[in-house]
Formats: C-alpha cells, structure tokens, sequence
C-alpha cells in the first residue's frame, strides 16, 4: 500500500505526454513531467513523494517537504479561511491546519510548530499545533549526557521550549542559552536533566566539558584568532551573547572567564567595544 505523506519506492509503469505513471497496490499514481528524474525510464524504480494534490487526486513529486507524516515542523502560514489555516510544508499544495487542530487562531506570515498526520477521515495529510497527545512523556527512552536533536518550538518565561528527537518535549533554560534561537531551528544538544516528574531539561553544551577545560579552549581560539588576524577582535564585556556566539561559537558565560584570564597573563588588553593582543 502506497504511503500518503511519506516517501515511496515506485515503478515507472508508462509514459503518457505529460508524465509518467508509477504503479502502486492503490493504483496508478502520476508523476508529472516536471518531477521526473533525468534519465529515468519505464521500468526504472523512483523514490517520490505521494499526496493528494489540490484536486484530490494521489500524486508524486520529487520536490522535498520540509516534513512528512508523523513528524513535528515549524512551518508558516501563508493563508486562512473560515476552515482552517494554510501553511507552506515546501510543495505546491499547501498543507491544511483544520480550525479545530489550531491552538491559537493562526495568522498569515507567522510560523506555527506542527504536527502531520494523516486523517482517516479524509485520507488526506493535515497538522495540528495542538502537539499535546503526540509527545511522548511517559516510559522516556533518553539517558541523561545523550546527544539529542533539537526543534525550537515556542518561548517561555524561563526559555526556550524544544522538541527532542521528534519524540519529547524539553526546555532549554535562558542560563543554557548562548545563541539565538528561532521557532523552526534545529540544533544538536544534551540532555542535561529527566526530573521525576518526566520534564525532561536540555542543555547545549557537551557533558564532561569542565569550566576550565572550556575557558581553555575559548582561551586559545581567541588567541589564535587575534594571532592570525589583524591582533584585534570587535568583541567585548559589552557584546551581546549573540554577538560573541556568532563570532566565536561560544557562550557570554565563557567568554568572558577566557578574556579575564588572557588579561591577567598580560596577553591582551580590554576596551570599551574591543580586545587586543598586548
């Protein structure tokens, strides 16, 4: 059976002017000619995207979702209607948000954390941002020192909300965060913490890195960076943790121990918006 929201491996059954048909337990299903790819032949087997298309009708594609069945996304809205929200998953049918599955009523031009199913109903792929019921928080498979993936999910007072491993739901604490991060970012981190409670906390540094074994290495990057530049970095007390990030990939926190001890060593100097070697 032909997987709707998924990839598929196909064969090319028959050519008609304009596209192929691939043949499935459900049918043929048409690959429009644009989507073919170069060199291929009936009796060829293609790996394609299938979903129903603005008519209804099963389709394939080579183009890439930005997700497929059963996973979460953070994807924008580009329309709305009486019935739901349309958000941009990458292909040329957008993907439907019933009303009902919105959280909060969607607006056009923000982006929305989702997750994709397929409607039995309808047999048709929709999302919800209602994520409640499809994250696991019970029997968690992690350990804690685990290197994770992470989604950037939403905001909170106390941080950044992320979803691990396209499973868990996890928080990154502002004293864990030293870049910016925005809704649809995925970065790599660690799972700092699994609390009793089954809140499971996150951190973006690799477990077993000491403080001094951090201010080491920030140490000796910015040495090397100012020994093979011009002896004169834009950076300072006064920089913002996304600035120093973006420079550096390191945290405020760190950068700042690794020029308090380059400083008192006599090997750079300190300004206002500044640091140089001595």
């Amino acid at each position: 059976m032909v997987e709707l929201g998924d990839y598929n491996e196909l064969e090319i059954a028959r050519e008609v002017d304009f596209g192929v048909y691939l043949t499935s337990e459900d049918g043929d299903i048409l690959l429009p000619t644009k989507y073919i790819p170069e060199g291929a032949r009936v009796g060829d087997t293609v790996r394609v995207f299938v979903y129903r298309d603005s008519e209804d009708r099963i389709i394939a594609t080579n183009l890439v979702p930005h997700a497929t069945v059963g996973e979460f996304a953070c994807l924008t809205c580009n329309d709305v209607s009486p019935f739901g929200a349309f958000l941009d998953w990458g292909l040329e049918k957008d993907l439907l948000v019933p009303l009902n599955n919105q959280k909060n009523k969607m607006q056009v031009g923000k982006k929305y954390c989702v997750y994709l199913y397929l409607d039995e109903a309808s047999d048709r792929v929709v999302a919800t941002s209602k994520l409640g019921k499809y994250l696991q928080n019970e029997n968690i498979q992690l350990t804690e020192g685990e290197e994770v993936q992470l989604l950037v999910a939403g905001y909170t007072d106390l941080g950044t909300k992320v979803i691990i491993n396209n499973a868990y739901m996890g928080m990154l604490y502002k004293s864990e965060t030293f870049k910016d991060l925005r809704i649809g970012d995925k970065t790599t981190g660690y799972i700092k913490l699994i609390r009793p409670d089954n809140k499971i906390d996150v951190t973006l540094r690799k477990p077993g890195a000491t403080q001094k074994t951090e201010s080491d290495e920030a140490s000796d990057k910015i040495m090397r960076l100012l020994e093979q530049g011009s002896g004169w970095l834009p950076l300072s007390d006064n920089s913002t943790p996304e600035e120093i990030y973006q420079a550096l990939g390191m945290s405020k926190k760190t950068f700042k121990r690794a020029i308090g001890g380059l400083y008192k060593a006599g090997k750079i100097t300190l300004s206002e918006d500044s640091i140089r070697l001595a």
